[in-house]
């Protein structure tokens, strides 16, 4: 099952995260299949590709709690 989910980056104790596709089984930080977005949480800058999340979405693809959190924050404003 594909997962939408976050990918950290960024130094110690200052993280960013991309926004990516990925199989359930490999690891947080493995290889995606697709990037979709950006977050950066010290700054609260989101960058999301809306039309591909949606796209994986109606083949089977499972959202992250966080993801689905910052979809709706998105989707609010």
């Amino acid at each position: 099952m594909l997962k939408v989910r976050l990918k950290r980056y960024g130094r110690k104790k200052q993280a960013v995260y991309r926004i990516i596709i990925i199989d359930s089984r490999k690891r947080r930080d493995g290889r995606a299949l697709e990037e979709v977005g950006f977050y950066n949480p010290l700054t609260n800058e989101t960058k999301l590709n809306i039309s591909k999340i949606e796209k994986r979405i109606k083949n089977g693809a499972q959202l992250s709690n966080t993801v689905k959190n910052l979809l709706n924050k998105v989707n609010h404003i």
